[in-house]
């Protein structure tokens, strides 16, 4: 019996060396259009499609495989005397080796200026419904969709042929394929169109097919957990770890969160996180100079953290951050000092990683269902001062920082910063007075003063009380976003203490 392998892929990497080591395995090739062209180039033997069914490509191009011809040889189940049968019938070979992937229907439709028939024609009919029919009977046929995944073929095939661990995992990576193919059709079509788009398939459609890589463990260590990550993954999905023990989730949400606050900051960084809230944050000259402000800030609760670094680490950085016990450390380079400095401690994991990457819908499950919504991007906020004194530069620089380390901060969120870095931070709590008395204290503990520092709250003061915590340690400037009932109150209640106060304009609760 002959042996047939169908080729037919526009992401054309490997393809030659798959392509010969099938031949030199006893394989006639099977292919299409470019395909075809490009192997016959290449100077290897490949019979087209069209010889097979006896039929030519129609349509310019748009109808190439779809025969029974074709699909029978795919979908034959070569157990049932029935099946083989027809396949005697038609005089048709069974096809063992199906490797197929799709028009760059992303590619195109993000092209800028693409048109709206471009995109269209860019939408595979024939490659999904091979690549789905040979899933489907992968018990006799090998499905491959990744050119990644040749040379595991290829060994396979060297060792007697693809066993059926493979050609289920093969198929499964296809039907991912093809979903992840639908999904991006669903996402990008509807603008081309003029019609509104999902806000939920804008958060999943990236994540469908995307590489699985498995975690330590979740939240705990009875929850098993991976890490999603897209192949063409950008900010902190980007991360490659240099050294350390295996990432867990609670390594992966904080390094998140770090990453992004770090970004976030009003100048270079350093941003300390621990589950789920910031430890603190500093700017600096340099590195070292950042860590240090940022750690003073709570060293206590710093212990176990994550470190971001908005700027490479060298070695004067790291002889301040080695003398920390942290779980991660994250930063767009280290130098061979730092390196060298970090090798002695084997268990901390350093991981570098691309600026963050434009936002993504958030996504978070709830018992039964899926909430989805946009991200919480930007510091357009319009800055209007409501109080008798406005705020000094000083106190500005402060504002900024306070306020930008609030929106990373678990709300109720108080922030309390000077110009360089927190000085007391208070969030995660039900009452926002609360959450004002926590930064105050943190200050204290830590020995840093308040006095002439800013505070910044995630969302309006719903009475006066908050106020006058801050202004009674000796915090002169507030920013908050207004819109209560109570503002008047609270205004006042700063003009009596003497504070700036600024009203932002956003809210910025994190949940």
């Amino acid at each position: 019996m002959r042996r047939q392998a169908l080729v037919s892929v526009s992401d054309k990497r490997g393809l030659e060396a798959f392509a010969r080591g099938l031949v030199a395995h006893g394989f006639e090739l099977l292919s299409t259009g470019g395909t075809a062209r490009s192997l016959r180039a290449a100077g290897i033997a490949v019979r087209e499609i069209s010889e097979l069914t006896g039929t030519p490509e129609v349509l310019g191009g748009r109808v190439k495989t779809l025969h029974p011809k074709v699909y029978a040889g795919i979908l034959a189940d070569l157990d049932d005397p029935s099946h083989r049968a027809v396949l005697g019938e038609w005089a048709v070979e069974p096809i063992a080796v199906v490797a197929v992937n799709l028009y760059p229907f992303a590619a195109t439709a993000a092209r800028p200026g693409v048109t709206a028939e471009e995109v269209i024609e860019n939408i595979d009919i024939g490659g999904p419904t091979l690549v789905r029919a040979a899933a489907k009977n992968h018990r006799h046929v090998t499905v491959v969709v990744d050119p990644d995944d040749y040379p595991a073929v290829l060994a396979a095939l060297a060792a007697g042929g693809p066993d059926v661990a493979l050609r289920r995992r093969l198929a499964a990576k296809a039907y991912r394929h093809t979903a992840a193919y639908d999904a991006a059709i669903a996402r990008a079509l509807p603008g081309h169109l003029g019609l509104p788009g999902s806000l939920l398939l804008d958060g999943i459609a990236p994540w469908i097919a995307a590489e699985e890589i498995p975690l330590r463990y979740g939240e705990n260590p009875h929850q098993a957990a991976v890490f999603a990550r897209p192949r063409t993954a950008s900010g902190l999905a980007s991360f490659a770890q240099l050294q350390g023990k295996e990432l867990s989730y609670n390594n992966l949400m904080d390094a998140d969160g770090a990453w992004r606050l770090v970004h976030d900051l009003p100048g270079p960084g350093v941003a300390i996180v621990k589950h789920g809230g910031p430890c603190g944050a500093g700017l600096g000259e340099d590195p070292a100079a950042a860590y240090v402000r940022a750690l003073a800030c709570d060293p206590v609760s710093a212990f176990g953290g994550v470190i971001a670094s908005s700027r490479p680490l060298d070695a004067a950085a790291a002889a301040r951050v080695a003398q920390l016990f942290a779980e991660v450390v994250i930063a767009p380079a280290f130098d061979e000092g730092a390196r060298e400095l970090f090798r002695a401690k084997k268990n901390l994991r350093l991981l570098t990683a691309q600026p963050p990457a434009a936002p993504a819908p958030r996504l978070r499950v709830i018992d039964g269902g899926l909430l989805v919504q946009g991200a919480d991007v930007g510091w357009d906020e319009s800055w209007q001062v409501v109080t008798e004194r406005a705020p000094s530069g000083d106190e500005l620089a402060a504002l900024a920082l306070a306020w930008r380390v609030a929106k990373h901060t678990p709300s109720n969120a108080v922030v309390v910063a000077n110009a360089s870095a927190t000085v007391g931070i208070g969030g995660g709590q039900p009452s926002r007075v609360d959450s004002c008395r926590i930064a105050v204290e943190k200050a204290a503990a830590a020995g840093l003063s308040v006095a002439g520092a800013a505070a910044g709250s995630d969302a309006f003061f719903p009475f006066p009380d908050g106020v006058e915590v801050l202004g009674a340690a000796g915090v002169t400037a507030v920013a908050q976003p207004g819109g209560s009932v109570r503002d008047p109150e609270v205004i006042e209640a700063a003009n009596r203490l003497g504070l700036a106060m600024v009203f932002t304009g956003r809210r910025h609760f994190r949940h």
